[in-house]
């Protein structure tokens, strides 16, 4: 059986990693600049998470939503001391394009309406509505077009305004810092006109912190910079430190009710056990502090390095363009530097989404690998 070939892959087959290091099958040693599309957040294998999953195992894996999980309930304390969003309700998921699908249907379902806003050159994942509202027609079949989307530009404050004042749409959804996209965000007025708009026309007001969330902006949740109040935060990426959990956070004015939302696996033992562990790491070492603090000294590096047109993004959510196409050189930090970076849809955006626990040393090798390539 063959797999169903959907990624071109990079030659390189990885069979342990820690911290902020990769290492693969002959034994090669790669600083991990990209997390895994900013998956890892607290370092691959911490000891602390490899004995929380572990021990977790060792007592019960798995059981369904049916009978009671009191390890959600940690979930939703700490998250709620972290995070700073008092009040808010807890579902979770499996995924970030999970987490997306869920708050736009409970959008619908508490507006009883159906079209939903999203901006151009944002993500929001690949099932059904999540696909529908990415701004990318290659990865959008005919059965997901059937549901109503219009696109507005980021930073278009009127553009939103006269689609909602026809009355007809129940979300808008977007991204504080577009990850896919390009590490594009948009101005505190222009956010906090969207939060105003939204309560003004009955909208819920949906902010994807899918891939920005957990620490890695140096804030909490990147929306917090702009004090807006969102309906809904999706979440999933840094939550799990590589263990699949999603979730969306709802603010208390969005009432339950039996059958709204489910799930099977969202919210199971072992993923309640990973996300604690990495809750409690972040607090224990300072990682939202060490992902300012890194930032900051990157931002210092980095000026003067030839042949970088802007740097886009917040704490270790991070955009280095080019006035060129990036493919070669991300090929060169791979294979000749030995450093993991991403791409985006901009093709000359070189994306840097490490562990939080990256530190001056290692942004170092990357200074030096690029001024050698440049």
């Amino acid at each position: 059986m063959s797999l169903f070939n959907v990624y071109p892959l990079f030659d390189i087959t990885p069979v342990k990693a820690e911290d902020v290091y990769v290492y693969d099958d002959k034994n090669i040693e790669y600083l991990d600049l990209y997390g895994g599309h900013a998956v890892i957040s607290i370092g691959h294998s911490h000891p602390e998470y490899v004995e929380a999953i572990t021990k977790q195992l060792k007592a019960i894996g798995f059981y369904s939503n049916a009978i009671k999980n009191p390890l959600q309930n940690v979930v939703s304390s700490k998250l709620n001391n972290a995070s700073g969003c008092d009040g808010y309700q807890l579902f979770l998921c499996n995924s970030g394009a999970e987490a997306n699908e869920n708050a736009l249907k409970l959008a619908s379902f508490h507006t009883n309406r159906k079209k939903v806003l999203a901006c151009k050159n944002g993500f929001h994942g690949r099932t059904s509505a999540a696909v529908a509202a990415t701004d990318n027609p290659t990865i959008i079949a005919p059965i997901n077009a059937q549901h109503d989307v219009a696109f507005f530009e980021l930073g278009n404050i009127e553009a939103v305004e006269n689609a909602l004042q026809k009355n007809d749409v129940c979300a808008v959804i977007i991204e504080i810092i577009q990850g896919v996209g390009g590490l594009d965000e948009s101005t505190t007025a222009f956010y906090q006109g969207l939060d105003a708009l939204c309560k003004k026309y009955n909208t819920l007001f949906i902010v994807d912190e899918v891939q920005s969330g957990f620490g890695r902006t140096g804030d909490f949740f990147a929306f917090q910079k702009h004090n807006i109040a969102p309906d809904i935060i999706s979440m999933a990426k840094g939550m799990g430190n590589g263990f699949p959990i999603g979730g969306i956070l709802i603010h208390p004015n969005i009432k339950a009710s039996f059958g709204l939302l489910g799930t099977t696996f969202g919210g199971n033992h072992v993923a309640c056990a990973a996300c604690i562990s990495v809750l409690d790491v972040i607090e224990n070492e300072n990682l939202l502090k060490n992902a300012s603090a890194i930032s900051a000294y990157f931002m210092e590096q980095i000026q003067g390095l030839p042949k970088i047109k802007t740097i886009k993004g917040r704490g270790l959510m991070l955009g280095l363009e080019f006035d060129f196409p990036i493919a070669e050189v991300r090929k060169k930090l791979i294979f000749t530097h030995n450093i993991v970076t991403g791409s985006a849809k901009n093709p000359n955006v070189l994306r840097i989404l490490p562990p939080l626990t990256l530190q001056k040393k290692h942004i170092d090798l990357l200074i030096d690998a690029l001024k050698k390539e440049l």
